[in-house]
């Protein structure tokens, strides 16, 4: 679980940092799209400080991955990984919307959510296996 929550530290909190700073450019590379709305940066900024939070969250619970926190972390972050495939998805195949980055990071979220379910259930294991 160390391993997954470094990674995702890091993937999260660097997102969150040029999501604060450049929301315009990450959004154009992901969907294509241009934000041309000063509520639409309002909203893709606290999206950065959101993933940010996650990133500082999951760097934090690194070397406790066998805490309850932790585990309901990576469960949180299975949500979220999950979400952002089917959103992303969606975004691509229903509503036609597709920078180059697009694609690569449905893969990137579906990869981490499948990390997530292997983690959570080699704990329930472990944890099945102490009684």
């Amino acid at each position: 679980m160390k391993t997954l929550l470094i990674v995702t530290a890091v993937i999260e909190a660097a997102t969150g940092v040029v999501l604060l700073l450049l929301p315009s450019t990450v959004v154009s590379i992901l969907i294509g799209a241009s934000l041309d709305t000063l509520g639409g940066l309002v909203v893709a900024r606290i999206a950065g400080a959101a993933l940010l939070s996650l990133g500082v969250a999951c760097w934090l619970a690194r070397s406790d991955g066998q805490s309850r926190a932790a585990t309901g972390l990576v469960a949180g972050m299975l949500l979220y990984n999950l979400g952002a495939v089917g959103i992303l998805a969606s975004a691509g195949i229903g509503s036609g919307l597709a920078g180059v980055a697009l694609w690569p990071a449905v893969v990137l979220h579906a990869a981490m959510a499948v990390w997530c379910i292997a983690c959570l259930r080699s704990k329930r294991v472990n944890v099945g296996n102490e009684k």
